[in-house]
């Protein structure tokens, strides 16, 4: 008996409804208490937790993973969720300061001939929520990447409202000194002074400290309370923006500060001296 074009379909959709299912058990599992407390789960425990075979589970996170949406740890082989699927939530979840943002970075990287980012904290990471660019020199693969916040000019502006005992909260857990040898931060103490240093000059810069031959500046968005919510980066190599990473910075906090005008801050003289750090 031939089956009609239209049962052959209805049992296309319904097996790709079963198979999105089946993924969404295995997201449901990862965003678990027994995997956020673990910091991921292996292919086994999933297996068990979502009732499926172990070589099934093993092929849909091989294809989750593909795509961004999980992530393995290359030591111990658990998967967790991935920074695609937390980019998307954080896009969704901040879709004001994204709308906000994405015209004035349009026009900042048409100024500056260069890609733009919208960057926010994410414990001691800078995330990446949006990059804008208007040339051919566009950086991919930032969208949802999380980096280190101490050798970044992000991190140092997006921590400018931080004590130094927050700091040490955040930056406890971090190696400050490994794989980043030509950074000015190899301790908390010497990250409060480059975090002083961009709130006098109202935004911050580094020189190849993240990565060699590459240079950026950034400015910190607050919101109505006048708190830093989000900063915006410009980043490229030195051999173009190296040598004018002054004009970057002034234009950036102009931009900067155009976003926040729109989500409510009010520019008001400091009288507020930060706290030393002892």
């Amino acid at each position: 008996m031939t089956v009609p074009d239209e049962g052959r379909g209805g049992a296309a959709a319904r097996s790709q409804g079963h198979g999105l299912r089946r993924d969404i058990d295995l997201l449901e599992a990862l965003a678990g208490a027994e995997a956020q407390q673990g910091g991921g789960l292996g292919v086994v425990r999933l297996a068990q937790l979502v009732g499926r075979e172990k070589s099934q589970v093993s092929r849909a996170l091989k294809a989750l993973a593909e795509q961004g949406v999980v992530e393995r740890d290359p030591d111990t082989l658990e998967y967790r969720l991935g920074w695609r699927l937390f980019s998307l939530v954080a896009r969704t979840s901040e879709n004001r300061l994204v709308r906000t943002a994405e015209p004035v970075l349009h026009v900042l990287s048409a100024q500056l001939e260069e890609t733009c980012h919208l960057c926010v904290l994410r414990d001691d990471e800078v995330l990446t929520l949006l990059s804008v660019s208007g040339h051919d020199y566009r950086a991919h693969g930032w969208e949802g990447r999380g980096v280190p916040a101490a050798h970044t000019s992000a991190g140092r502006v997006l921590l400018m409202d931080a004590s130094p005992d927050e700091l040490y909260v955040r930056l406890a857990g971090s190696d400050l000194t490994s794989g980043y040898e030509q950074s000015r931060v190899h301790s908390v103490h010497e990250f409060w002074a480059r975090v002083q240093e961009g709130r006098e000059r109202g935004w911050a810069e580094v020189s190849e400290e993240f990565e060699p031959g590459l240079v950026g500046v950034s400015a910190p968005i607050r919101d109505f309370r006048g708190r830093v919510v989000a900063a915006i980066n410009v980043s490229a190599r030195a051999e173009r923006l190296g040598q004018a990473l002054d004009r970057a910075g002034r234009r950036t906090l102009a931009a900067a500060n155009r976003v926040s005008l729109e989500l409510g801050w009010e520019p008001r003289p400091s009288a507020s001296v930060p706290p030393r750090f002892t």
